[in-house]
Order: C-alpha cells, then structure tokens, then sequence
C-alpha cells in the first residue's frame, strides 16, 4: 500500500478518535433548581459548578451565606455528582445577639440552621448543665436574642455518695432538681435550697424521715367539671375547691440520715372526710366581631392550635398523592383537617385562620405533635404549597352550630 495512503488513513482514525473524545467530553443539559427563601429559580446547564448556576440563575451571596446541597453545605467551586437534576438551596445569614453574665450582648452573623451550631462554629462549647435559652435545636431568625450562662462544676454528697455535676442553676434547690436529686418532702440541704451555689461547689443533701406511731391516711378528692351558663363558652372556674380527707396519729418520729433526731407528742386530730373540686366549664355563647388580617368577622369562639400544612402529594414528598378529603372534595386551599374525633362533630364548619384565610373543616389527620388534639392542617394544591408550622389563634365563623361541643374530646 503506498505511503500516502497509509498517511491518510492514520490521519482519518485521529479524526475520529478526536471526534469521540470531544462528544464524551459534552455534558448532558439537566434542570437545575435554585431555592432562595420564597423565591424559586429554574434553569437548565450542562455545568456541575453550584457558583455558576448561582450567577446564571442571578442570585449573589453574602459573607456568611451558605449553599446546601442534599441538606449538606456544599462548595461553590466544586462540581456535583452526576444526577439527573439538582436542587440547591440558599440559607441566607442572620444575626443573632449573645448575652451572657458580666459580658456585653455580642452580635454573631451566621447561616447556622440552629441556635447550637451558630454558637459552636463562633467557637463556643457548650455543656451538658449550661444554661441556654432558647435551646441549641432552636431554628434560627433574624434579630433572634439568645442568653447563655454556663454551668458550675458542682459537687453533691447524698446517701453517703458523692456525685458529680455541672450546673448553670442560680440556687442550690435548682441545681439538685437539674442533677435528678431534688428535695422531697421534709429534706433539706447545706446551704439551703433557696442560697446561691457554694463558692467551694459542694452541697449536701439531708435526707429526712418522719414516723408515727398509728396510720396518717390521707384522703384524695374528686374532680368533677360541671357545665354552666353563668360563664361564656371554654372559661373556666372553680366553683368548689378540693380538700383531702385526713386522719392524723398522735406520736411523731423525725430521721436525718436514718438516725432518729427528735420525738414529738401529738393530740389526734380530727377525721376529715374528702370534700370534691368541682369546676365550672362556660356554655354561654357570645357572638364577637373581630378584624383579622384586613377583613371583619363574626365569631363564635376562638382557641390556640397548633399549624401545619398538607397538599394531594404532601409538598413533592410523598409517593402516593391524596387529592380528595374524607368529605370527597378537593384538596385545595380553603380546606382543613382535624383529628378524627372533631372532625366527626365540626364536619363543614367554617373558620378563618391568621395568615390563610376562611376555610371549612373537611378532612380527618393525625394530630401534631403526637398526641395533641389541638391541632389544624390547611390544604393547599401542590403547585401552591406554602409549609406551616406553629401556634395560632382560629376563629369559628357564625352561623353558630345547632349542636356545640361545649368540651372538645
């Protein structure tokens, strides 16, 4: 074969194998979702960088802003695994002010999802016993102030045990009941419950014991409610106090740490029988008016309970979508679920809720946190989802009902 020819064929599979190497080297354009507080930003790249979505997509960063990536901070110059899309989310910093004693209140910038975290990466260690309110699971906001005292180590000597702890408490009562050792009954300690923690850091728990010589019984009472017109619908009053029965023995017996201390000489007391707490629960139905969000209503009664949110899919969460209520309407805005056990009786009744607007009881969900009946989850569309979560006043709209539920199951 002549020379030229084996040039040119060399020549043509170079060409092919550069060819190859440039098409593999070409990334696939995927969709790239960038969430910025309520803002959404959608676009489509064949980059991997998160810095240059963020540029497409118009979005700059502060300082101290934080790019998360599946949950995890994630650089801005370094590319992402292959997938098929991504969602980025922007947690923009806020400032958070910290006081603490005999220092002044200091301000600290971050994008820290929580009250702990900020602390930690602004280089402050907490303890078990320090003091710190809100607490170090608390989500962060802006202007958030946050108080801090750290604990004391302590020593406790009970039983003829010493036990050793940290505490942040401001008496030496609080510091036993935060070390799971408070004082009971006629127990006391050295110093008092009431004194400042020991400049030495050791307190001593006194155990004391009475005993006498016949039975001291005493009598639990009853607790009744009783419903009553004289008060306005959910007040409450106690109509009766309470009071135990009681049977006291003669001869009294006193223990400090299992040795006996002082014997007293008592009369027998008089039996006294149990007398019943009765409490009042209000029936009376007072129509109101109020202004809520811009808009004059007429209620009937009001109460705090705590917000969430749902949609047919839950939000782009869940696998299977629900987009009938259990009263076979929409799942949309303008329907609530309740538990099962008032859902049964307020079926189609109206409310209006801060923030959300006029809506009617029409779907049956579990309560939040578990356990709690006292609870509302507003419907949405999925394409309209906005995520709820908290405490809130809900008001019941007139017409009042024929049938009330005076106390709620």
């Amino acid at each position: 074969m002549p020379h030229d020819t084996i040039l040119h064929m060399r020549r043509f599979l170079w060409l092919i194998v550069g060819v190859l190497l440039l098409a593999s080297c070409q990334s696939t354009p995927v969709a790239v979702t960038v969430l910025d507080g309520e803002r959404v930003y959608t676009l489509t790249s064949s980059q991997r960088l998160p810095g240059t979505w963020l540029e497409e997509a118009g979005v700059s960063l502060a300082p101290a802003d934080r790019v998360l990536y599946l949950g995890q901070s994630t650089p801005l110059d370094r590319s992402l695994p292959e997938a098929d899309a991504y969602t980025l989310q922007v947690r923009r910093a806020v400032t958070l002010v910290l006081s603490a004693p005999g220092q002044e209140p200091r301000p600290i910038y971050t994008s820290a999802p929580t009250v702990g975290e900020a602390l930690a990466e602004a280089g402050l260690q907490l303890y078990v016993g320090d003091f710190l309110d809100p607490p170090a699971g608390t989500p962060l906001f802006e202007n958030m102030s946050v108080s801090y005292r750290p604990g004391r180590e302590l020593v406790i000597v009970i039983d003829g045990t010493e036990v050793r702890t940290r505490s942040s408490a401001e008496t030496v009562a609080q510091a036993l009941a935060g070390a799971g050792v408070p004082l009971v009954g006629l127990d006391y300690s050295i110093p008092a419950g009431n004194a400042s923690l020991p400049a030495d850091g050791r307190i001593q728990v006194i155990r004391v014991t009475e005993s006498v010589s016949l039975t001291q019984t005493l009598t639990p009472y009853e607790t009744r409610t009783e419903l009553t017109a004289d008060l306005e619908l959910d007040q409450q009053e106690i109509i009766q106090i309470g009071e135990p029965g009681l049977a006291v023995s003669r001869t009294r017996v006193r223990y400090e740490q299992g040795a006996e201390v002082g014997r007293t000489i008592e009369q027998e007391a008089v039996v006294r029988p149990p007398r019943d707490q009765i409490t009042g629960y209000g029936t009376q139905v007072v129509i109101r008016t109020a202004v809520v969000d811009g808009v004059t209503i007429e209620y009937w009664r009001s109460m705090q309970v705590y917000v969430t949110s749902y949609a047919p899919c839950g939000g782009y969460t869940m696998d299977v979508c629900y987009y009938y209520t259990s009263s076979r309407k929409p799942v949309d805005i303008g329907v609530v679920a309740m538990v099962r056990s008032w859902y049964y009786i307020m079926q189609g009744w109206p409310i209006y809720v801060p923030g959300y607007g006029r809506a009617t009881i029409e779907d049956v969900g579990g309560g939040w946190p578990p356990g709690n009946h006292y609870w509302v989850d507003l419907g949405y569309t999925d394409d309209n989802y906005v995520p709820w979560s908290g405490w809130i006043t809900i008001y019941y709209l007139t017409p009042v009902p024929a049938s009330i539920p005076y106390v709620l199951p």
